[in-house]
């Protein structure tokens, strides 16, 4: 049973030159947990260099992590989704953060969870 859904553009800190950045979130709710529609933008070259993953945190707890197991080279930019995601509902606001194999973890992107 669908609870919630709506795009959330979020205003964030700009990206490090090359690395990974998130530049949108759909969040769904049900009772099976959110799903999480991340938008990721990156500068892929290939294997050397890509975005291998995002994770969805609030402070030092990983909530959900999402490998990405091959360079998007052109597909740019590109979501990739998460079901089953449980977030403690004491907690509002969680930070959506991109990897790649160079830079490592990108600027954190916001989301307030509608409750």
């Amino acid at each position: 049973m669908l609870k919630w859904s709506a795009p959330l553009l979020l205003a964030t800190a700009p990206a490090l030159a090359d690395s990974a950045e998130i530049i949108e979130v759909r969040l769904v709710e049900a009772e099976a947990g959110w799903t999480f529609h991340v938008t990721v933008a990156h500068a892929d070259t290939g294997w050397d260099h890509y975005a291998d993953g995002w994770q969805v945190r609030s402070g030092d707890t990983v909530l959900a992590h999402r490998t990405l197991t091959h360079p998007h080279v052109e597909e740019q930019p590109f979501t990739r989704s998460l079901s089953g995601i449980e977030i403690p509902q004491d907690i509002a606001r969680v930070q959506v953060m991109a990897h790649d194999t160079r830079y490592g973890w990108g600027q954190p992107f916001n989301v307030d969870l509608p409750r």
